[in-house]
């Protein structure tokens, strides 16, 4: 029985009340019916934005507090909370926030007492993926030092201007790339000292892994790294960008702790554990990787280097939740060879950039309901795209409140002069919704561009100005982008002097000036050309010959084998009469872009890279049908 004051309403109160509430559910079921039909994304950027803007506030209450917190702050923060965490699992090896701490606080103390290093220098890096890449940077920020990453595959020519451009004091190399150095040696700066992590090492190298078995695992004083501005200079990244050689990208302290929260803003936790095969010279795999890891205060299973055939086995060994991509490396695991237990695995998410459209609905097919977290962003850059809806093959989406904080523009840009369209004012003109634009984004105190180390002019020449109006200045991506009418963005093309090649930028004027050392060569044209079925685009050379000279194969197959990395050697050679130039004298590259590698619409020679037979071959149409068929592998 009802106790007293239990009583339903009744009399005439009862139908004007479930007629109220009636109305009001069908109201409700009407503004939601509405809100998808016309706003279907309303909840989806809602949250996303919450997220930036709970990122912002958070490093805005460090700022009024008088704190300024960085990523090795964040890492210091977890070593006292789970010191016993497992931070890093390696090779089966597990490394936790403490055993980091420590090995890392033993490199610090061998430069302290066995170098004249101080806060503010530079201190180049050359490892492969290893937990002692990650002990050496750490070591080396908690003395306050800027650590320039320098990409393990490049050689000669390419990691010398690299190491002279940052202006390093000292260099450390990983046992396994020594070689790379001593090939340098004698053409390094005088006043760099080379520290390598082996135990024997030639002369002129010191043994930096020696040092560490007697150095001291003691904390050093904040005093060291304590940061006085998150706009001070944390790390120096390179990049190809759009033109020239490698050029040394000014990571910030600020920058870093923006790229810490990717994985957070997608939904990362802390009981995640997260798979990171990409090189951590790269920004995607130490600042959106291990940097996100530490602001998650997760644990990351980290690969020397990537294999299709393990990493299944890897995840379900490791128990694997989230792993980072490039779209070359999800189209590797969709070539592999179908097995049983495919979907049997514990991966939700994966973040990374880069995966064609099919690629990415044949993977979910396969391997399960898995969300792909596409993003772009340019390592130097000062704008971003998160895909926080899922939306199959977009890099982001935009609306007028992402605009408030992420302020872009997509611009009219002509292919074949190679730089914006200007009107009879000398203004930019924006895109129409749908058509390929170049990306800009406003340089601003709000939105910075912190440049290039040691290097005005190209700084300089990744700047804009008197786009819009007079006096106004915005960062140039390089990158054609494509908004449709729901505000979604998709990557289209790369501009300038600089294509994209399993997962790296590769500068044509790098390559053709190496191709280009060969006696016998007159002028070297570089570009990309699209491949079926393979991400980016192959490396094509096209080349004139000196008068009397004749084309020696194999003296190019060695050039590019011995000077350039793997994937930025030409797959393919053209060999014209004649360069032709544009009105300003550039080498045309547009209309051999469009003419690709078909031996049946090219009337010139063509040959392809023979790895077997360590030479170039006539590409016949044979050859030519084989690659487009995938039967001969790139």
């Amino acid at each position: 029985m009802a106790g007293p004051g239990s009583e339903l309403p009744s009399g005439p109160m009862a139908p004007m009340l479930l007629s109220w509430l009636t109305g009001l559910g069908a109201g409700m079921v009407f503004l939601s019916f509405m809100q998808k039909l016309l706003y279907p994304y309303f909840w989806d950027d809602f949250w996303y934005l919450l997220k930036v803007v709970h990122c912002g506030l958070r490093l805005e209450m460090y700022r009024l507090k008088g704190e300024l917190v960085t990523v090795l702050d964040k890492f210091l923060m977890h070593v006292r909370k789970q010191p016993q965490k497992p931070f890093i699992i390696y090779e089966g090896d597990i490394y936790t926030y403490q055993d980091v701490d420590k090995r890392s606080s033993r490199v610090a103390h061998v430069f302290l007492n066995h170098s004249t290093l101080k806060r503010g220098d530079t201190v180049a890096l050359l490892m492969s993926n290893e937990p002692d890449f990650i002990h050496v940077w750490f070591g080396l920020a908690k003395l306050g030092c800027v650590v320039a990453f320098l990409n393990s595959n490049i050689r000669y020519v390419s990691l010398l201007h690299c190491i002279r451009s940052c202006e390093p004091r000292a260099l450390v190399v990983g046992a396994d790339l020594l070689e790379t150095i001593e090939e340098i040696l004698p053409s390094l700066p005088a006043d760099i000292s080379v520290w390598a992590m082996k135990e024997s090492v030639p002369q002129g190298i010191i043994s930096l892994k020696e040092k560490l078995s007697t150095a001291s695992d003691s904390q050093v004083p904040h005093s060291h790294h304590a940061a006085s501005n998150l706009k001070t200079p944390y790390l120096y990244i390179f990049t190809s960008g759009t033109t020239g050689l490698p050029k040394a990208a000014v990571i910030c302290q600020l920058q870093a702790m923006k790229s810490s929260a990717g994985l957070w803003a997608f939904g990362c936790t802390s009981n995640d554990i997260i798979y990171i095969s990409l090189p951590l010279y790269h920004s995607a795999g130490s600042l959106l990787g291990i940097g996100g890891c530490i602001e998650l205060g997760a644990t990351c299973v980290l690969k020397k280097k990537f294999s299709a055939s393990q990493f299944w086995n890897d995840c379900k060994k490791y128990n694997v939740t989230v792993f980072q991509y490039i779209g070359e490396l999800c189209r590797y695991l969709c070539k592999q060879p179908k097995r049983e237990g495919e979907k049997d695995h514990r991966v939700r998410l994966a973040v990374g950039n880069g995966i064609r459209s099919d690629v990415w609905r044949e993977f979910l097919d396969r391997f399960g309901n898995i969300k792909m977290c596409e993003l772009y962003g340019a390592t130097e850059g000062n704008i971003f795209f998160m895909n926080h809806t899922g939306k199959i093959g977009s890099v982001g989406r935009a609306n007028f409140l992402h605009k408030l904080f992420f302020a872009f523009d997509l611009i009219k840009y002509d292919f074949q002069k190679d730089e914006p369209i200007r009107n009879e004012h000398s203004w930019c003109s924006r895109v129409k919704k749908g058509e390929p634009g170049l990306l800009i984004s406003p340089v601003n105190a709000k939105n910075p561009f912190f440049g290039y180390a040691g290097n005005r002019k190209q700084t300089e020449k990744k700047l804009l100005c008197d786009v819009f109006k007079k006096g106004d200045v915005y960062f140039n991506t390089g990158d054609l982008m494509v908004q449709d009418q729901e505000n979604f963005l998709y990557f289209w093309d790369r501009i300038g002097d600089t294509f994209r090649w399993k997962g790296e930028n590769i500068a044509t004027t790098e390559v053709a000036d190496i191709v280009g050392m060969l006696d016998f060569i007159q002028d070297t044209n570089v570009y990309g050309v699209s491949v079926p079925d393979y991400e980016g685009k192959a490396g094509m050379a096209s080349i004139t010959l000196k008068p009397n000279m004749s084309l020696d194969l194999e003296k190019v197959y060695e050039q590019v084998v011995t000077f350039l990395p793997a994937y930025a050697c030409p797959q393919f050679l053209r060999i014209q009469e004649k360069m032709e130039t544009t009105g300003t004298f550039k080498l045309q590259k547009f209309r051999l872009v469009e003419e690709g590698f078909s031996p049946l619409k090219i009337s010139d020679p063509l040959y392809f890279m023979d790895k077997l037979k360590k030479s170039y071959i006539p590409l016949t149409k044979e050859i030519y049908d084989q690659i487009v068929l995938g039967e001969i592998k790139l």
